[in-house]
């Protein structure tokens, strides 16, 4: 079963400079509040792309669903 820290921790890998929030408890649905200022510049999706990047396929049959809230730093 996948956690919440462990989505934290695989942002936070991927993006070091951000700080995160991932809520979430039933091990299926999640929500990751991710605010970083490598997002300036870029556009809404491009910031949730990035997210998704962090967690490759390391989570792909595991994580049912996830929403993205970006913010700039």
């Amino acid at each position: 079963m996948i956690t919440a820290a462990d989505i934290k921790q695989q942002i936070a890998a991927g993006l070091p400079d951000a700080t995160i929030e991932v809520l979430g408890d039933d091990g299926q649905h999640f929500e990751a509040r991710v605010a970083s200022p490598s997002f300036e510049g870029k556009s809404l999706i491009a910031q949730h792309k990035m997210v998704y990047a962090t967690l490759g396929d390391s989570f792909e049959n595991a994580l049912h669903a996830l929403a993205i809230k970006t913010t700039v730093s």
